[in-house]
């Protein structure tokens, strides 16, 4: 009985988040004056934390065909993220993975429902896990892919091309604490956290420099970073226009806002609470 009373508040308390999403995203879209050069101008964020979804949403509309699937790793509850908006206003199907079961419980009940292919699964994702993930996808080239496990990012991202999967757009979470120019990720372990890997919370994921050397060398092309400072942008140049992808003049680093006013300071001060830690070069 407490369990069913607690499920109702936060499916009320979901339905609100939904409702609220929608519409702040929607005057927030249209009121946008895109400048296809200018990636900054193409943010919005409705469901997204940063302006992820006013990027992808011009980056699919600049796609050569579309299979309108996407694949989210580190979803969450299915509604503060990059996938959120393609299937709850885009009807989109796809695949939203998260590691904590209470989380994908409450996505099941409340953003399942939004798009008849939408499917939402408990894993934490290692790099023998990605082997599944091949089993369920209904296509390896989906339109979105999204990466975010606040951790072993590179090694699955790593993983996810050798397994066969060419998503014509990858979005990934980098570490801003690395600063431009390191090219470096965390050494892999399988059940890292990165809330316990060490006490600042700084420990995780790539630098910027190393997702652009590890996707140049895989053929893909560097589009943007988010002005929070969050997330990489990178697109299968075979999916889109040479004349666009030539025509973007990306922004290619930002401070982690979220980082940057907890600590005060910049990350490469904020480097230096990390810096004896253990890291591998890109």
């Amino acid at each position: 009985m407490i369990r069913r009373l607690k499920n109702y508040l936060l499916d009320m308390r979901d339905r609100q988040r939904i409702c609220i999403s929608l519409c702040k995203g929607t005057p927030m879209m249209q009121a946008r004056t895109i400048n296809l050069k200018q990636p900054a101008t193409w943010e919005f964020s409705a469901f997204s934390q940063n302006g992820e979804d006013g990027i992808l949403d011009v980056l699919r509309q600049q796609l050569a065909s579309e299979n309108r699937y996407f694949i989210e790793i580190g979803s969450a509850d299915g509604i503060d993220n990059n996938s959120a908006w393609l299937v709850v206003a885009e009807k989109y199907n796809g695949i939203m993975i998260d590691g904590d079961p209470r989380l994908v419980e409450r996505m099941k009940r409340m953003i399942a429902g939004y798009s008849i292919g939408v499917e939402c699964y408990n894993i934490f994702v290692t790099v023998d896990s990605v082997r599944d993930l091949k089993s369920m996808a209904l296509h390896l080239d989906p339109d979105v892919f999204c990466l975010d496990t606040d951790g072993n990012d590179y090694y699955i991202a790593k993983a996810i091309l050798d397994t066969g999967f060419r998503p014509k757009i990858f979005v990934v979470e980098y570490n801003s604490v690395f600063g431009p120019t390191r090219s470096m990720t965390i050494q892999y372990k399988e059940d890292f956290v990165h809330t316990t890997a060490h006490p600042t919370h700084l420990y995780y994921g790539v630098s910027i420099s190393g997702w652009r050397k590890f996707f140049r060398g895989n053929g893909y092309h560097f589009v943007t970073v988010d002005r929070n400072g969050v997330n990489g942008f990178f697109v299968d140049p075979a999916c889109f226009d040479k004349d666009f992808l030539s025509g973007i003049e990306p922004l290619e680093f930002a401070e982690n806002q979220y980082q940057y006013k907890k600590f005060r300071k910049s990350s490469e001060k904020q480097f230096q609470l990390i810096a004896d830690q253990s890291f591998v070069p890109i």
